[in-house]
């Protein structure tokens, strides 16, 4: 199973980037991309948060499977975030797809095409802190399933 992170917008050098990297390079059981998107053009804020779901479905492979991180997703432990990607792999699916959303999140059409809309928990983070917070979640996921002693109760 091939994982895409797609984000909108640019991480600049720094602590957010290097944290992205370090748990980037850990991730070793799927094949890992990762893909920041930006609209350059100024635009309105309805038209920029339609113009950034655009590019972000653009980038999902066909057929990939979906997820896209939103506030109002749900909100899973790590076992069942493992669990979750444990049984999408076991199904056969060749391509997963995170979306994290600019700074004002998802337009409709990205959630509609999610088969999961998944929350970070209810406190409310920085897009570019989000990417850093969910390859932290698939690095526990993989340890989870190898049995590795990373993630305590």
């Amino acid at each position: 199973m091939r994982v895409l992170v797609a984000a909108i917008g640019r991480m600049r050098a720094g602590v957010l980037k290097d944290l992205q990297e370090d748990y980037a390079r850990r991730i070793t059981a799927w094949p890992l991309t990762l893909r920041e998107l930006e609209e350059r053009r100024p635009l309105p804020a309805t038209d920029l948060k339609e113009r950034e779901g655009a590019l972000l479905l653009d980038a999902v492979p066909k057929g990939a499977t979906v997820v896209a991180l939103d506030e109002r997703g749900a909100n899973l432990t790590s076992p069942q975030f493992s669990e979750r990607l444990s049984r999408w792999q076991d199904a056969g699916v060749g391509d997963l797809a995170f979306l994290i959303g600019g700074a004002d999140g998802h337009p409709e059409v990205v959630r509609r095409r999610a088969e999961l809309t998944l929350s970070l928990g209810a406190l409310t983070w920085p897009h570019l802190l989000a990417r850093s917070l969910l390859l932290e979640q698939l690095y526990r996921a993989q340890q989870i399933l190898a049995g590795h002693p990373y993630h305590r109760v």
